[in-house]
């Protein structure tokens, strides 16, 4: 506990600070909750108590909240949107025309009464006061008695009930799997408020964003289910299911039913889930976490879900060395879901017939808890700054753990990036994430172009300093919810390099890179830039005598160079397309970017050899 809590007071300490700075604020949430879940007709009933402090300057006359199992009913947006977009995701639909021409079928628009979702609150109260409040979809709409004004705390009371889906996408019950409950997003959740207002979107599919507070939640159900998830378990002599300490006796109520209480703080979210044939696993790493694995306890899962575990302890050492400490006691990886899923201090992960079906996924969503569950950008407005940035640091760990290989950036992951312009379905970064036209714009431009962000930057600035840069992004920002140009600054403190010109041209546009060699005559070499995006260039000249010689050609927007051993030329200037230079010697090859770095869209024209 002592290292959550040195950390949660230097996060304090952080937004104490950022507090007196009028550019900074967030919203802080206390959540009380209590539920009795029937396993037989997956109904739930609950209380919450949730304490609320207005840190903005704002005064708030209303608060919304989020339902997001409404969304799993026939005709919700969710449904629409399935059925209008042309690549919806295939867990989400059914096939009824055939493989070669596909007709796609909305399986939420299938479901019956006692197979949808809801959540629907009974009672709301603000400080014993009943509040009017309206349900819009996935949507509470709440009107206030009393404003809450700046510096102001007030306490909501609700009752509520919910019923969880038939598992179609991240949460629900019965997954492909088997495992019984997958409870992702399952509680009225407070929307977030911050300096761009309220973040009140509907559930469409894509993931989340929840305000800092502290949850307290006690869970009861059937004492057959073992439950694994957010927050660290308050009362395992009363439970058991391998969260006791072995040497104390049990002390186990009677009665068919258990209740498990657990808290955890400085989280924006609470995840759980839950099956009567969980095994439960728990690696106590030399750092001090916690691992706890939950998975299907059958002879189909057991090998590989034992094999990854010494593998996500070596992954969380990782990303602790190439980002920043792990602020909790425990972190769970736990079968469920669809895919793989991060939530706070979890992460739901399907499969795991073999090591490779689920351990780069684990690596991924463990890599999440840095960049989501952490620093938690808004996912809704910047998917690719938690997505991309995931996708970069669980692909280096995976290459040097689960491969072998070293932890270098490459431009392995390039082509997802680059078959998506050349079929012209690439839209800018800033798209909010449910309205991509395309499920392949968003996914290709969220985790592949976003990871190329990060890549690209070791050729801008270096990789040293790209590392660095991480290290004191997290260090500055957790639990703050950064934005894009706080990373960006971060970068400029750290390398000296200018660099809003990237951050626009990268996410704000669909502007491409394309370099060429355009002629070599005698010494003489001239480049181009043919695509509209301008970069740094590193170049590569081969003499007649065998020998080469690395030029570097620094774009004068980035004011600094990175540091470089090449040969420092004058600057190119963005306006200029053309760039001509003298080598010493007779030449016999020029080759742009042999690091392959730099998201060059045509590298064809990117070496030029003499006969």
């Amino acid at each position: 506990m002592r290292k959550f809590f040195l950390l949660l007071f230097l996060a304090n300490t952080l937004f104490i600070h950022a507090q007196n700075n009028t550019s900074y604020w967030q919203q802080h949430v206390d959540y009380t909750m209590k539920i009795d879940m029937d396993v037989n007709n997956y109904q739930y009933t609950g209380t919450q108590k949730l304490i609320y402090t207005n840190n903005s300057p704002d005064v708030l006359n209303h608060v919304y909240y989020h339902l997001y199992f409404n969304a799993f009913q026939p005709g919700s947006e969710m449904d629409a949107r399935l059925q209008s977009i042309v690549d919806p995701d295939y867990r989400m639909v059914n096939n009824i025309g055939t493989k070669e021409n596909p007709r796609y079928q909305s399986r939420i628009a299938l479901l019956k009464p006692d197979e949808i979702g809801y959540l629907k609150v009974i009672s709301l109260k603000q400080n014993g006061i009943a509040l009017k409040y309206s349900t819009e979809g996935t949507i509470l709409e709440v009107e206030l008695d009393t404003a809450i004004k700046p510096g102001e705390t007030t306490t909501f009371e609700m009752t509520f009930e919910g019923q969880v889906p038939v598992h179609i996408r991240r949460a629900g019950r019965n997954n492909e799997d088997g495992v019984a409950l997958s409870m992702a997003q399952w509680y009225p959740k407070m929307a977030e408020y911050d300096f761009e207002g309220w973040h009140d979107h509907p559930y469409i599919a894509r993931e989340f964003q929840g305000v800092w507070g502290n949850f307290d939640v006690a869970i009861t159900i059937d004492k057959k289910y073992t439950i694994g998830g957010t927050g660290v378990l308050q009362n395992p002599q009363e439970i058991g299911h391998g969260y006791e300490d072995k040497s104390i006796k049990l002390n186990l109520p009677k009665g068919k039913n258990l209740t498990w209480h657990f808290k955890a703080k400085m989280v924006h979210d609470f995840t759980w889930a839950a099956d009567p044939n969980y095994a439960h696993d728990i690696l106590k790493t030399a750092s001090g976490t916690e691992l706890h694995f939950l998975y299907k306890n059958t002879d189909t899962y057991k090998k590989a879900w034992k094999e990854v575990q010494p593998l996500t302890e070596k992954a969380l050492d990782y990303f602790v060395e190439s980002i920043g400490a792990y602020p909790w006691e425990q972190y769970s990886v736990i079968q469920g879901g669809d895919g793989g899923m991060e939530y706070a201090m979890c992460t739901l992960v399907a499969g795991g017939k073999t090591l490779n079906e689920i351990a780069g996924t684990v690596f991924h969503e463990l890599a999440h808890t840095w960049f989501q569950q952490i620093l938690a950008t808004n996912e809704s407005k910047n998917s690719w700054m938690d997505e991309g940035f995931t996708t970069y640091i669980s692909t280096l760990a995976s290459d040097k753990i689960l491969k072998g290989g070293s932890d270098i950036p490459n431009a392995k992951g390039y082509r997802g990036y680059f078959y998506a312009v050349n079929n012209g379905f690439e839209e800018p970064l800033t798209t909010h994430s449910d309205r991509f036209n395309t499920n392949a714009a968003f996914g290709i431009g969220s985790y592949t172009k976003g990871s190329i962000f990060v890549s690209q930057l070791n050729y801008i600035i270096g990789y040293d300093n790209v590392k660095e840069t991480l290290k004191k992004y997290y260090n500055d920002f957790k639990f703050t919810h950064p934005t894009p140009n706080d990373f960006k600054r971060v970068a400029e403190k750290v390398s000296g390099i200018h660099l809003d010109w990237y951050l626009n041209e990268w996410t704000e546009t669909t502007h491409t890179i394309d370099y060429a060699v355009a002629k070599v005559e005698g010494k003489s070499i001239t480049l181009a830039r043919v695509g509209k995006m301008p970069m740094p260039i590193d170049v590569t000249v081969t003499y007649a005598d065998g020998s080469t010689e690395n030029f570097y050609i620094p774009l004068r927007m980035m004011r600094v160079n990175k540091p470089t051993k090449a040969t420092i030329l004058k600057d190119w200037t963005w306006a200029h397309p053309t760039y001509t230079f003298e080598a010493e010697k007779e030449i016999t090859k020029v080759e742009i970017d042999s690091s392959g770095l730099m998201a060059d869209v045509d590298r064809s024209n990117n070496i030029l050899i003499k006969e």
